[in-house]
């Protein structure tokens, strides 16, 4: 691991970077970014996780900006702990922190840069920009600064900060920045108690009065589930709860995107608090989405997902998405329109204008119900001719890509149970569920020795079949194009022993745990 304290270093070892890169030597050609304060604690190393997982290259940031601390704030006295942070960083698996003075990136204390980012107005002057005012104009500049050196494909923030999520994607969108933005969940402490740096200046008693942040939030949290949406009425629940404090900022219901504030939750709404607490000025948020949860399974071949995920779907009444169906369904609209099978610019056209619909169905056998462009064709995809014809359409990038899109827009609605290769680190990362099934090679092994012999096939030896199985496992997990990963907030089910009944009852109960 690297640590630069210079822009021009900085520059040159990334430029090394993205030449291994473009000669193919990295697996994942893609560099992420987690910016950050310093002090890291572990929900910091939850974002450097998620970003270990997406990316070749992953730089960390270390810088405490003067900018976004008002005169009388505590920029002084912020913890900075370098060499803990560089310690953790080695651990786990940064390639490089950037650590510039403040004189470096033109940002000394109390002093202005030559030019400000400054967002509108209408999100930096609602919550915690009401009491901080300047705040979010030396966070957009400082992170504007960090994406042009750094020029990352992704970058990793906490949604604890709300507020600051939803300007930096808002700052991403109307500066036409080339970074995808990842909002990971809030970590916690036993209390509940959401992780910070400023926590280190809370005493045991204060941590423990500081606990009910989180409780109020989960009062109002089991009030939506049971059918309230009126602001009022969840915002009540909160102060009631929050009474014990004293020195509450705010208590807030705005729509996580804008932060306008809401009357009514209609499709989800972000309810945010801030409150000081001894020395610490503390903030929370939850956000209320009205919306189904969606299950998203992964995991190594012959782990038994697209059983489990069919047998989860029909028990909780949720759809499956069976992305192998809208490949199919794809591929019959083709050979309906009477398009050249090996005609890939008519394909990827037609796969950019068509319509895929999903319903769950009681058929266990056929649990989904497909319609494209308005036509019912779930019986239709299931024949010889679109069998045969279907590797050949789904190979096609711009078909995946698109098809993508649309299983993602399905996401939005919610209520879901997918299955398949980066499931939950890609196609749906913000997934309320997340399942990792996984299974010794040799059980895996025994399970395909039995479906050979149930279907008549001839039989190889379990030593053949897990050494099969070990190379595609390799070759899943080192491919460049959506490799076999773990989410970092995954939960894993080792199937060993256990029953398809047994797995999907354990599901279903982690469902259930997550209060749905």
């Amino acid at each position: 691991m690297r640590l630069f304290a210079t822009i021009a270093a900085l520059r040159c070892y990334l430029e090394l970077r993205r030449k291994e890169q473009s000669v193919g030597l990295s697996a994942l050609p893609s560099i992420g970014l987690v910016p950050t304060m310093g002090s890291l604690h572990v929900g910091h190393l939850s974002l450097i996780e998620r970003a270990r997982q997406e990316n070749s290259t992953v730089i960390v940031s270390i810088f405490v900006n003067p900018l976004q601390f008002g005169p009388t704030e505590d920029y002084q006295s912020y913890p900075r702990t370098i060499e803990s942070d560089r310690i953790l960083c080695k651990l786990a698996g940064v390639d490089a922190i950037f650590a510039p003075t403040a004189k470096e990136l033109g940002a000394q204390e109390g002093l202005l840069s030559a030019c400000q980012v400054v967002p509108p107005e209408s999100m930096t002057a609602v919550l915690c920009g009401k009491s901080r005012p300047g705040h979010f104009q030396g966070v957009a500049t400082i992170v504007t600064k960090l994406f042009n050196l750094v020029q990352p494909d992704k970058a990793y923030f906490g949604q604890k900060d709300g507020q600051q999520l939803a300007i930096i994607r808002r700052l991403v969108r109307d500066l036409n920045f080339p970074v995808q933005i990842v909002g990971c969940p809030t970590l916690r402490e036993p209390s509940g108690l959401a992780m910070s740096s400023r926590n280190q200046y809370l005493t045991p008693q204060q941590k423990e009065q500081a606990a009910v942040l989180y409780r109020s939030l989960q009062q109002a949290e089991k009030a939506f589930k049971a059918g309230e949406r009126l602001a009022a009425n969840l915002l009540a629940i909160v102060r009631q709860e929050l009474a014990i404090i004293s020195a509450v900022e705010y208590v807030e219901l705005v729509d996580p995107n804008t932060l306008m504030p809401l009357e009514k939750i209609e499709d989800k709404g972000m309810l945010a608090i801030a409150s000081r607490i001894g020395a610490a000025r503390l903030i929370d948020n939850i956000v209320l989405n009205s919306r189904q949860p969606i299950v998203a399974i992964d995991g190594p071949a012959g782990a038994g997902k697209s059983t489990v995920a069919r047998q989860v779907a029909a028990a909780l009444g949720l759809v499956y998405l069976d992305t192998g169906a809208m490949y199919r369904a794809l591929t019959w609209l083709v050979l309906d329109s009477g398009i050249d099978i090996n005609d890939l610019p008519a394909i990827a056209q037609l796969a950019s204008s068509c319509q895929i619909q999903l319903a769950s169905s009681t058929d266990l056998e056929n649990p989904v119900r497909v319609w494209i462009n308005d036509r019912e064709v779930t019986q239709h995809i299931r024949s010889l001719e679109v069998t045969a014809h279907v590797s050949k359409v789904a190979s096609q990038s711009a078909v995946r890509q698109e098809l993508l899109r649309q299983q993602q827009r399905w996401g939005q609605k919610g209520g879901l149970v997918a299955e398949g290769r980066d499931i939950g680190t890609h196609v749906f990362p913000n997934a309320e569920l997340k399942i990792f099934l996984t299974a010794s090679v040799r059980e895996r092994a025994r399970r395909r020795q039995q479906d050979f012999e149930h279907q008549g096939q001839v039989t190889l030896t379990l030593e053949q079949l897990e050494k099969s199985i070990a190379e595609r496992d390799f070759l899943d997990s080192t491919r460049e194009l959506a490799p076999l990963q773990k989410a970092a907030d995954a939960m894993e089910i080792c199937t060993d022993g256990l029953s398809i009944a047994e797995v999907t009852a354990k599901i279903i109960s982690l469902y259930h745990d997550l209060g749905y």
